[in-house]
């Protein structure tokens, strides 16, 4: 009989037992609804051991590389420990790069931990250590890079985005924990189109994912489009415009909402215009980062345009009014 492992307490699942059962068998209340694989509810992390295939089946791709599964469906063939979630360590690393990309977004790079593993696109919850407050910033770095890259957006009366613009300072200590999020690129299917949509401080993620699929040699057209409320808020320019000219198949397009767009840009609702351009998603992958309104949006109206719901990854940014 396999050992299942939860929380430090070893539990005896029954050969034809799974593990939503042994566990209730056993006085343990996972969260479960439909017990059928479908609501997703169940869904928890194998921390050791494998999961059945089957115990994954409707999960993005994203959840199946970090041993999600569900334990409604899932009959272990061998020991397992799970856990509702993984709660990482905390590290301390140094500050060693500080840059404005424009007046109101800061680049800040951080030590690379060894042995700190993550994927582009995920993100990471930054602690100020004089009083523990905690927000979470996504990543713009990608594995081969010796450094965590952060784009942090000043918000008026924000106590960690002010503190990081007017007090932290290169060589500062900070404190950090994770990865986490499924927001991330997985190789194979090269030839895949792609569209990678963000607006503001969303493209942190989306340049990290840009750099891991050009790294992955991905041959697919692949679209980028960042949006910002004017002309101003955008950032990166000259790089993203650089990556064009290197990448035939990637095409860049900035987007304002008000006023005029830079060379090559449009001017408008940035919901209607991946659709209104490219026609037909049908077939794309796509990646969704920003403002949670306009994240929500975005994957509707790119499910409604006909990309597939398992192939759109999203990841929205939800701000405190004092971030």
């Amino acid at each position: 009989m396999p050992t299942i492992t939860f929380e430090g307490q070893e539990y005896f699942c029954a050969g034809d037992e799974t593990i939503l059962e042994c566990m209730t068998r056993h006085g343990v209340l996972l969260p479960s609804s439909c017990q059928s694989g479908a609501c997703q509810s169940c869904m928890i992390r194998a921390l050791e051991g494998t999961p059945p295939p089957e115990s994954q089946s409707g999960l993005k791709d994203t959840l199946k590389q970090q041993n999600f599964f569900l334990a409604c469906i899932c009959k272990p063939t061998g020991d397992m420990s799970i856990g509702l979630s993984s709660v990482s360590p905390r590290k301390t690393v140094k500050v060693t790069e500080k840059e404005l990309l424009n007046e109101s977004v800061v680049r800040l790079r951080l030590e690379r931990p060894s042995g700190f593993s993550y994927r582009a696109g995920q993100f990471i919850n930054l602690l100020r250590p004089s009083d523990e407050l905690t927000r979470s910033y996504s990543l713009a770095s990608i594995e081969s890079d010796d450094f965590l890259e952060l784009h942090i957006k000043r918000v008026p009366e924000g106590k960690m985005s002010n503190w990081v613009f007017d007090e932290l300072q290169l060589g500062d200590d900070v404190v950090f924990f994770g990865p986490a999020g499924d927001c991330f690129y997985i190789s194979g299917r090269i030839e895949q189109p792609l569209l990678l949509v963000g607006t503001g401080t969303g493209l942190a993620p989306l340049y990290g994912i840009l750099r891991d699929v050009f790294s992955h040699r991905h041959t697919g057209p692949i679209h980028l489009f960042h949006a910002s409320l004017a002309t101003a808020g955008l950032y990166l320019e000259q790089t993203l415009r650089d990556l064009h000219a290197e990448h035939a198949n990637l095409t860049y397009t900035p987007v304002v909402l008000h006023g005029e767009p830079p060379e090559g840009g449009l001017q408008g609702n940035l919901v209607d215009i991946p659709s209104h351009v490219l026609g037909s998603l049908s077939g794309y992958r796509v990646f969704i980062c920003g403002d949670p309104a306009i994240v929500n949006a975005l994957r509707q109206k790119c499910f409604l345009a006909g990309a597939s719901m398992q192939d759109i990854y999203s990841d929205p940014f939800v701000f405190s009014p004092h971030d």
